[in-house]
């Protein structure tokens, strides 16, 4: 069985029957994301259970998958410059990371593949919540937590990780963009008024 965390709990509506709550939960090992259906509610960092299409909580059955989307299925480019080191398509259909960024850190004396940690572990979650309507500081918040999930996992400490990230982000930022991609997501950029970096990537588009 997998376990998943639970990040929303929405009461009853257009999209479920009356009574029941719509619950969003994530994967953060394999980043996986499911809705489900439920007739109790769940509090934000509840666990879950799945079994093939089925949800356990405290191993009883209370309801099956109705959506699911995999990290694993997002296409990832890295042949752009991304001022934000990471990006993602309009459609969710790609993930960016910078063409200059390194694709492989070495932190703790141990490496680290960025195109998992950056990409799969982050940017493909951080999609798929701004595409559900949660605003942008909350889905950066939730791949932030995504992230960190992974890079533990890998015996790696977080601070030292986020250190030789941000010297790279820092670098990639400073650079000028010489080609960014047509469909890249904005969403980041708006959040964040990044009036300068928006200009940038406007000249710049293929």
């Amino acid at each position: 069985m997998e376990e998943y965390e639970v990040i929303e709990h929405l009461k009853s509506g257009s999209k479920v029957p009356d009574n029941n709550f719509l619950i969003v939960a994530i994967n953060y090992k394999e980043p996986t994301y499911i809705k489900f259906e439920s007739e109790m509610d769940f509090k934000v960092g509840d666990k879950v259970t799945v079994e093939n299409n089925d949800v356990f909580f405290n191993q009883k059955n209370i309801g099956q998958i109705k959506e699911i989307k995999k990290a694993n299925d997002i296409k990832i480019d890295t042949r752009y410059d991304i001022k934000y080191t990471g990006g993602y398509s309009v459609d969710g259909k790609k993930v960016y990371l910078d063409e200059h960024f390194p694709k492989n850190i070495v932190v703790d004396g141990k490496t680290v593949d960025t195109v998992e940690s950056i990409d799969r572990h982050h940017e493909v979650a951080e999609k798929w919540l701004i595409d559900d309507a949660y605003e942008y500081a909350y889905a950066h918040e939730i791949a932030t937590k995504i992230e960190r999930e992974y890079v533990e996992s890998l015996g790696v400490n977080w601070d030292d990780y986020c250190k030789e990230v941000n010297k790279n982000l820092h670098e990639v930022y400073m650079a000028k963009a010489e080609k960014t991609p047509s469909d890249l997501d904005l969403a980041p950029y708006f959040y964040s008024k990044d009036e300068k970096a928006l200009k940038e990537i406007r000249e710049t588009k293929q």
